[in-house]
């Protein structure tokens, strides 16, 4: 089948196939006599699986190595659940961020009235943080963390 009928079938786009091929995720295909691209269903399995994949937060480059696994006829499971666990480690390490974001905003908005209006065209919220950024840059938590002491000026 040709590049277009592919796409539609997968509802992708014919450029990210192309790239696709160019980062050699997916064999360049065989050509026909006029040189269009004619893929086989090999083709299509392998974008489906390239698609899950990504939907599970992997990467291209994690991707090229599963496959490199598959290509062998090795089984990529215990790489894949390596890329996986590594994967829970960030989102685990973001939702704390997010957590500890979340409460400077709530202390933030719980104190914006009392802090002084710096004047016309300034935002008294984004100005007492960027004054207390410099002083709270020397009270960092041993893992990075900012303890942010929300005082108005």
């Amino acid at each position: 089948m040709r590049i277009g009928e592919l796409a539609d079938q997968l509802g992708l786009n014919t450029k990210t196939i192309r790239y696709y091929e160019s980062i050699g995720l997916l064999p360049e295909p065989a050509r026909t006599p006029s040189g269009y691209r004619d893929y086989d269903d090999r083709a299509g399995e392998r974008l489906r699986f390239i698609r899950t994949a990504q939907r599970l937060g992997i990467t291209l480059d994690e991707i090229r190595e599963i496959l490199a696994f598959r290509d062998r006829g090795d089984q990529p499971c215990g790489y894949v659940r390596e890329v996986l666990r590594r994967q829970v480690d960030e989102i685990d390490e973001r939702i704390a961020e997010l957590r500890q974001l979340r409460r400077e905003l709530v202390t933030l908005d719980d104190i914006a009235d009392q802090l002084p209006d710096p004047g016309p065209g300034q935002c008294r919220l984004i100005e007492h943080v960027r004054q207390h950024d410099a002083s709270n840059a020397a009270s960092t938590a041993p893992g990075g963390e900012r303890l942010i002491a929300w005082r108005p000026s």
